[in-house]
């Protein structure tokens, strides 16, 4: 139960992301959460869409793992492994924020399902 909800949260968590990566960008909210200029936010909107468009697969696949249910622990391993390790890359190479925003849930979400709490 406490794995299920975990993988919830790490599934909103990105699919916020993928609101704020695909949709609002350009806008205050999006360049606030990413630290950038106007300028800066339109030059790499299509990028940015790109990014998001990885991030509702992750999403996706959550989502996946959560509708197989018992059956689906591997899927669920498999996508928070996937979260974990963009989520480190993004703390060594953009900024560490990623780390706490992304990595940590998802993982506190693999030792929960790890665990069979």
């Amino acid at each position: 139960m406490v794995a299920t909800v975990l993988i919830v949260i790490v599934a909103l968590i990105h699919a916020y992301i993928v609101v704020l990566e695909m949709a609002l960008w350009t806008t205050p909210r999006g360049r606030k959460a990413f630290g950038m200029s106007a300028e800066k936010a339109e030059t790499t909107r299509v990028m940015a869409a790109n990014q998001g468009l990885y991030n509702g697969f992750l999403v996706a696949g959550l989502a996946w793992g959560l509708w197989l249910d018992a059956g689906g622990f591997q899927v669920k391993v498999f996508f928070l492994a996937c979260v974990v390790v963009a989520g480190l890359y993004g703390a060594a190479t953009v900024s560490r924020k990623i780390l706490l925003v992304q990595a940590v849930p998802a993982g506190l979400a693999l030792i929960a399902l790890a665990l069979h709490l």
